[in-house]
């Protein structure tokens, strides 16, 4: 059930907000790795600063969601995206996938704001991708027709895998993995209201 389109030209015609995201992700980072010294105050000014979110510069509780700090972090968030999030996109449309996806990371970094010090500074798609999670893991317990018992038992043990890995990353924002799983988990009932099915195509250059 997880990604698969076929190829390149098939997931940015069937899924249109992953595909988007996920170019944001690597362009951006591409962008910030470059040594251009004009590029850090752009930088410092997106990224999510707990001080600053608090005296009021809001954007920085979304901008963060397509940046991160190395290469690794990028590429372990979009291939995280480009495997979890497909499905999920084509069976609950483009507008209720986005608000997953974008709600989840908020709540994730809204949690981080008021649970973590002023100084705490953080990028990162990890509390949108847990949102995927959360929504899978309600899919799994209280929508089993539409999965198949193989991949509910599959879904729960990935959930509980990348749970796991969040507790012993030494590095890793805790608290946006959380409360952006609990997000997708509380969003879950809303959107997944009359889910569709998807089926993929390959389409052959």
């Amino acid at each position: 059930m997880f990604h698969h389109t076929g190829d390149v030209r098939s997931l940015f015609r069937l899924c249109p907000v992953v595909s988007t995201v996920l170019l944001a992700h690597i362009g951006l980072w591409f962008l910030f790795v470059l040594p251009l010294t004009a590029l850090e105050p752009i930088w410092q000014h997106v990224i999510g600063t707990n001080g600053a979110i608090r005296d009021g510069e809001y954007w920085r509780l979304i901008s963060p969601l397509v940046l991160h700090y190395d290469f690794n972090h990028m590429a372990a968030n979009s291939l995280s995206l480009w495997l979890f999030g497909p499905w999920l996109e084509r069976a609950l449309g483009k507008g209720k996938f986005l608000l997953l996806y974008i709600g989840g990371g908020f709540g994730a970094n809204v949690a981080t704001v008021l649970l973590l010090p002023p100084m705490y500074s953080h990028v990162g798609a990890s509390g949108a991708i847990f949102a995927l999670f959360g929504m899978y893991s309600y899919l799994a317990l209280f929508r089993r027709d539409l999965l198949t018992p193989k991949h509910t038992q599959l879904l729960l043990v990935i959930v509980a895998i990348h749970l796991l890995l969040s507790l012993l990353e030494p590095d890793g924002n805790l608290m946006a993995h959380l409360f952006g799983f609990a997000t997708g988990g509380l969003l879950a009932p809303f959107l997944a209201i009359r889910p569709q099915l998807p089926t993929f195509h390959v389409i052959r250059p």
